[in-house]
């Protein structure tokens, strides 16, 4: 009689390890992200990054808190400046920018000057020792830019 309790009460135990597992795994397949085409990509690109502030020697001797596109910026924001090649690229005005490495999402909103190639300036507001920490690297960036219409989906 013992064993056939027994017996009842492993298949039992297994019968309910099953169910649950295949809810769990049925919920987890109904969590999965959604893929949705808003007719952008993230393009990938390596290039040399920098940090700047706010501060007259580095920007604007007038005004150092509007960019180059006539922004106003204040420490805190996310944003970076690009090298005038890059701009044809895509990352124009507003680009959306991840560094890699960082969880934000920076927009450009400035333009470095025209002797600067392939390069970024992230805004370090008016934190001149985080720029110098930062100093000057090479970085993988990825950009948000409009899916060409003859590009492959």
């Amino acid at each position: 009689m013992n064993n056939i309790v027994d017996t009842l009460y492993f298949r039992s135990r297994r019968l309910t390890l099953w169910l649950v597992l295949t809810a769990v795994l049925v919920s987890m397949a109904s969590c999965k992200e959604k893929v949705v085409d808003d007719g952008y990509i993230w393009k990938k690109l390596r290039v040399t990054a920098t940090a700047y502030n706010s501060f007259p020697s580095q920007t604007s001797k007038i005004h150092p808190g509007i960019t180059a596109w006539g922004d106003s910026i204040k420490p805190g924001m996310k944003i970076i400046a690009v090298s005038k090649d890059l701009i044809p690229l895509g990352l124009d005005y507003n680009t959306q920018v991840k560094i890699k490495g960082d969880t934000s999402i920076y927009l450009v909103k400035d333009k470095m000057h025209s002797k600067w190639k392939n390069r970024i300036d992230i805004y370090m507001g008016e934190d001149k020792e985080k720029a110098l920490q930062w100093g000057r690297k090479k970085i993988t960036i990825h950009y948000r830019v409009k899916r060409d219409s003859t590009e492959m989906k």
